[in-house]
């Protein structure tokens, strides 16, 4: 690029004089070479613009240089070959082409610089007078050239430079091909004469208001968001302390007056000790608050920041269908204190019980928070918590009505239950857990003696132990009786199948018995279903236990016969269920054997074994692998199928 010519000090004033008179041409040729977008009123401003900082910039510059600038080699038609005006004519075609640059290849994108502050006005737009149709057409063909070729075209057809002369300035302004510019501009059709219509003459103006509904459009989402941007701001410039800052805890995002309510320590709802013996319910809203660290007000604090924000070092589990979202409000504290390795607080929101535990040991990392649901407990289902779940076992936190626990094998039926220690905060010794254990040679569960009853509970891998229930659906019972015990030993190991599932109470219900085959004994079928506390996933399994010929005998392992989930089956709504397996006897003879409750009338196998018993019961022989369909017919003459 040739390094722009400056004017020499002597004609310092004569670019100001040049611009004064040829002002309107110096703004009619940077109106053409100027972008046709976004609108023509933006490049009547630009084009004043450029005309004015080319002046500024010569007046600058011109004292500063001895030299003279040489004149052109050919007068132009239309303009005398001044100095000055060649100087400044350069700086508009320069300033022209540079405006908008960065849409070609090579090229890097500029942003648009901001319109000057002062002049400003206002709602006005000003714009050129409407041409004709050839100025309109010549207008259209303009804008589908590139810019250097706009550039050409005005300076040969508004300042008659010849082709020589095009290309040094065109040179000049940083054009990297002023000959195929050149070439571009000779495609256009229309004359060069329409170059001086009134239509491109930007100093020539007519004013008109802006398009108001825009313009208000404009001035809404203007408003909105300077508002977002200040309430940002407001809470970028916030303090990060208002809940409890603390390592497991994720930081908090804005300040809310109402949750940071329900996560203040202060606000937590504590119960008085002896308040369950006056209330109207018996439930978890009746615990008092306990623990030897109810009142450490940082361990609080973090707890119920962790609830609110667990990081990412907060290892979270919940039961199915449980929110893990902050309280609405401030929750019940139940507990807080050490237990086993570790510091606990247990909370009590209404619809969750949620356990936050942090190691004891000084700078260990790392924090465990838990949720349950327990809606709609009632005394039954609210007498005891898992507190901790530690390596050496499960250890629970006991209703204030729970008298004693003992501790009970439901494989030995026969073996009397043990008592197991309490603190004066009704937290238990450690218990093994029978979920983590490696196979069913035993499975431990609490008796938790109350007013009136000893309820059956054991862990499933939750805070909330499930209750154990025996007998028909439409009236379960609390668990008692040799029969009863030895009908859950051999159904206690199945309950593996429904831990970590959101159980609240299994019922194990003995809905017939059969005499097998061959004189070899009896069976009993027996129905287990497990209720969820959110209402639906219930799970059902249909076992066939055959039990032993003589007295003293050992059953054998039952056999889950049927199962099924999510089914009113075996429950208070559907109290029937049948089943059938294929069974082997002693002598190697294969049967297929059914069993349905007491309102079924008769049995019916179809498929590989045709065979109609009246009654509830059947047996028939079959083969190695046959598959047979059953289905029962109730006394009312409906017909229902097996349990699926």
């Amino acid at each position: 690029m040739r390094p722009q010519p400056e004017p020499s000090s002597a004609g310092a004033e004569r670019p100001g004089a040049a611009l004064v008179e040829h002002y309107p041409r110096l703004v009619r040729l940077g109106y053409l070479i100027l972008p046709q977008a976004p609108d023509r009123d933006r490049r009547v401003l630009t084009a004043h613009a450029l005309a004015q900082r080319s002046l500024q910039a010569a007046l600058r510059a011109g004292p500063a240089h001895d030299g003279v600038l040489s004149p052109p080699r050919r007068p132009s038609r239309s303009a005398p070959a001044d100095p000055g005006y060649a100087y400044v004519r350069s700086r508009v075609v320069r300033g022209a082409l540079a405006a908008g640059r960065g849409a070609g290849p090579g090229h890097r994108p500029r942003l648009r610089p901001l319109p000057p502050l002062l002049p400003l006005a206002w709602g006005l737009r000003l714009l050129p007078h409407a041409g004709g149709a050839g100025q309109l057409a010549l207008e259209q063909e303009l804008s589908e050239v590139s810019r250097a070729a706009r550039a050409a075209f005005a300076l040969r057809g508004l300042e008659g430079l010849a082709d020589g002369e095009i290309r040094r300035e065109l040179a000049d302004a940083g054009v990297a091909d002023p000959h195929a510019a050149l070439t571009e501009a000779d495609g256009v059709a229309s004359p060069a004469a329409l170059l001086a219509s009134p239509g491109f003459d930007a100093c020539s103006l007519q004013a008109r208001p802006p398009d108001l509904p825009r313009r208000r459009r404009y001035a809404r989402a203007g408003l909105v968001a300077l508002a977002a941007l200040l309430v940002c701001g407001a809470l970028l410039g916030l303090p990060c302390d208002g809940w409890g800052h603390s390592a497991p805890a994720a930081p908090p995002y804005a300040r809310d007056p109402a949750a940071e309510k329900a996560l203040d320590p202060a606000a937590l709802l504590r119960v008085p000790a002896d308040f369950w013996r006056r209330s109207a319910r018996t439930d978890f809203t009746a615990w008092p608050t306990r623990g030897d660290r109810a009142d450490d007000t940082a361990l609080l604090r973090r707890a119920l920041a962790v609830w609110a924000r667990p990081g990412e070092g907060v290892r979270t589990s919940a039961t199915p269908r449980t929110p893990e979202g902050p309280p609405m409000g401030p929750p019940q504290l139940l507990y807080a204190g050490e237990v086993g390795a570790s510091r606990v607080v247990l909370f009590h929101d209404g619809l969750r019980v949620v356990r936050y535990a942090e190691p004891r040991a000084a700078g260990a990392a790392g924090a465990a928070l838990d949720f349950a649901r327990v809606d709609g407990a009632d005394a039954a289902a609210s007498g005891a918590l898992v507190v901790d779940r530690g390596r050496d076992g499960v250890r629970y936190l006991t209703a204030p009505w729970v008298r004693g626990v003992r501790v009970r094998d439901l494989l030995a039926p026969d073996r009397a239950p043990r008592a197991l220690h309490r603190t004066a905060d009704g937290v238990t010794d450690a218990l093994p857990s029978p979920v983590n254990a490696s196979g069913c040679t035993s499975w431990s569960a609490l008796e938790l003696a109350g007013p009136g009853a000893v309820r059956l509970v054991t862990d499933l891998g939750e805070l909330a132990p499930a209750r154990l229930t025996s007998g028909a659906p439409a009236h379960p019972h609390d668990v008692s009786g040799r029969a009863e015990h030895a009908s859950w030993a051999r159904t206690a190991c199945l309950l593996a199948a429904v831990s970590s599932h959101g159980v609240r109470a299994v019922n194990s219900w003995v809905y017939a018995r059969q005499p097998l085959p061959e004189g070899t004994g009896t069976a009993e079928w027996l129905c287990t279903r497990a209720e969820t506390w959110r209402g639906t996933g219930s799970r059902v399994l249909a076992v066939f236990q055959p039990l032993p010929a003589g007295p003293g005998g050992t059953p054998p392992p039952g056999a889950v016969a049927a199962r099924a989930e999510d089914s009113p089956a075996c429950g208070t709504r559907t109290p029937r269920a049948l089943a059938g397996v294929l069974w082997k006897s002693r002598t190697g003879r294969w049967y297929v054997l059914a069993a349905g409750s007491e309102q079924f009338a008769s049995l019916t196998a179809s498929g590989g074994v045709s065979a109609r018993a009246r009654g509830r019961l059947l047996a028939v022989p079959a083969r190695a692998g046959d598959r047979a369909r059953l289905d029962g017919e109730l006394a009312d003459g409906s017909r229902v199928g097996v349990l699926r």
